[in-house]
């Protein structure tokens, strides 16, 4: 304690707890695992085979309202490169392309995810949309030169990884540097990870560009978000 009073060991614990939430990791579950997402989108793609149904829209119809809400007002090109990164049955890339984005990719790991995709875009004429099987976490260096990258879950599964959810996290902060372009434009909706979190594991290559409004709840006097939405731009 120093003439003042003031307790720096205190002041040092406050720090490292603060340090600690924003780095934390969450308990492992199988939505981290591709074998859970693989049975998922097979089974969408029976039912979608049955009888026409597409299958969940992660985070409900407003986020991908939410995201071609803030593209529009970014002023992002009709003919940017977009990459949506695990695009799961599609439903993004079908909003956007009717939207006007006419320079649309799709990525996902699961086989199934791609197949299901492809067969919702073709239903909606769009069969020239690109769709491919691709494993994000390992393909740094081979997708490269997209103007605006989305992700709408993909990180928090990755975050929930039972064997390499830390490792995991690193491979995917290295994938998007290099697909997204100088200056290019991330876009991330999650209800795993808090604004403060995810502007601190995105601190190194990326800035802080927008808060993208979303559903409020009141709780104990304390306003709260169950989902985050935020834009990022590649600076480095």
């Amino acid at each position: 304690m120093d003439s003042n009073g003031s307790a720096h060991g205190n002041q040092d614990t406050i720090k490292s707890d603060e340090e600690q939430y924003l780095e934390q990791d969450f308990t492992s579950s199988e939505l981290g695992t591709k074998e859970y997402w693989d049975d998922v989108y097979q089974r969408d793609l029976r039912t979608y085979k049955d009888i026409g149904d597409v299958g969940e829209i992660w985070f409900g119809e407003e986020s991908m309202h939410r995201v071609i809400k803030c593209l529009r007002k970014e002023n992002v090109p009709a003919d940017a490169a977009v990459l949506d990164i695990g695009t799961g049955n599609g439903s993004l890339l079908v909003e956007l392309a009717k939207s006007g984005f006419t320079n649309l990719t799709g990525i996902d790991y699961s086989a199934a995810a791609v197949e299901l995709a492809k067969n919702v875009l073709e239903q909606d004429d769009l069969s020239n949309i690109k769709v491919e099987e691709v494993d994000f976490l390992s393909c740094a260096g081979t997708l490269t030169g997209f103007d605006v990258c989305i992700d709408k879950g993909t990180f928090d599964a990755i975050s929930l990884n039972p064997d390499s959810a830390a490792d995991g996290k690193a491979h995917y902060l290295k994938a998007l540097q290099g697909a997204l372009t100088q200056g290019g434009l991330f876009l991330i909706t999650s209800c795993n990870w808090t604004k403060e979190q995810l502007l601190h594991f995105f601190r190194q290559g990326f800035a802080f560009h927008r808060e993208l409004p979303t559903p409020s709840f009141m709780f104990g006097g304390k306003t709260g978000h169950s989902v985050t939405a935020l834009a990022f731009k590649r600076v480095q």
